[in-house]
């Protein structure tokens, strides 16, 4: 994936980066799409774009039936039913998600086999460009050799192993134990390459099962990427501070933007649930964040946003300040 530089100048862009704007489609009869945000409605499942599942752009015009519908849409409702099913609260359906449907669904994503659509191709490349631009701002400080690095909520290792690859020793964790595995075999394949034994300065990750709680240890970075839309911000302050009690140096973040433009998409497309069941999502605005770090004794140092049709991500790298 290319990589933006611009995204990470020490403090130089917009706090309020300039949105994306929604461009109708010309083919007459077919609606422009509003790309949803969030694994609420889990956006994945969906397979073309512009099907009759497709929410059509609201003109300006249409403001007071658009409220009206999501007055009638009752989201919270399904999250409820889903909670008791799993006979807990947002972590552990997370967990079931993503040791059932969702693993198989994620797997695909953050691979590289063609059988995926192009809404998931869409996130996929997002995503990838996500941890393109977390490799950058590390590898430009230095070498990674022998830095300890905490990959939090690692998934399938799509940044775990790129940071052995490149000497860093880390240890990885996910609230889910098929992603574990996943990311175990993803990693043998990729370091060991057919052989018995790792190249010199090369060392495997270290896997392990855990929630974000629960996670402890010292490491020279913390790096946890989109993981945060599993909390609701009265618990990621506290989330924030825990990762930033196992930084030495270095701690960096990627959440779902919490803007008007993106909260109105994600709610519309809770009217949507598609059909698999998904995880309740939050988005978090930037500020919020930054407030929490600073609680802690913390500053962020760069920060940026990354964006395709389907996939937002701010990034942010925080130091002590």
């Amino acid at each position: 994936m290319a990589f933006t530089s611009s995204l990470f100048c020490p403090m130089q862009l917009s706090p309020n980066p300039i949105l994306p704007k929604l461009h109708r489609r010309k083919t007459p009869g077919v609606p422009a799409a509003i790309p949803p945000l969030s694994t609420a409605t889990d956006v994945s499942v969906v397979g073309n774009p512009f099907d009759s599942t497709t929410l059509a752009v609201i003109g300006g015009s249409s403001v007071a039936a658009l409220a009206a519908v999501l007055s009638l849409a009752d989201p919270e409702r399904r999250r409820q039913m889903q909670a008791e099913e799993v006979g807990g609260g947002d972590k552990e359906v997370v967990k079931e998600y993503f040791n059932n449907d969702g693993f198989q669904r994620w797997r695909r994503i953050y691979g590289e086999t063609d059988d995926v659509n192009k809404v998931q191709l869409d996130i996929r490349v997002g995503h990838s460009k996500t941890v393109e631009n977390v490799m950058k701002m590390l590898t430009d400080e230095g070498s990674l050799k022998g830095v300890t690095v905490c990959d939090a909520g690692c998934g399938t290792g799509s940044l775990s192993i790129p940071l052995a690859k490149e000497g860093a020793l880390v240890t990885a964790s996910d609230i889910s134990a098929a992603m574990v595995a996943e990311a175990e075999k993803k990693a043998r394949e990729e370091l060991l390459k057919g052989k018995d034994e790792l190249s010199p300065g090369l060392v495997m990750p270290k896997f392990e099962v855990s929630d974000l709680e629960s996670l402890s240890g010292k490491y020279d970075t913390v790096v946890c990427l989109d993981v945060l839309i599993h909390y609701p911000q009265s618990k990621a302050d506290a989330m924030i501070a825990h990762l930033a009690s196992l930084a030495e140096n270095r701690l960096i973040l990627s959440f779902a933007p919490k803007t008007f433009y993106y909260s109105l998409l994600k709610r519309i497309g809770e009217l949507f649930p598609g059909p698999s069941k998904a995880t309740r999502a939050y988005l978090h605005a930037e500020a919020d964040v930054e407030r929490a770090l600073q609680k802690v004794g913390w500053r962020i140092r760069k920060r940026g946003l990354t964006t395709t049709q389907f996939y937002f991500a701010n990034l942010v790298e925080a130091v002590r300040a």
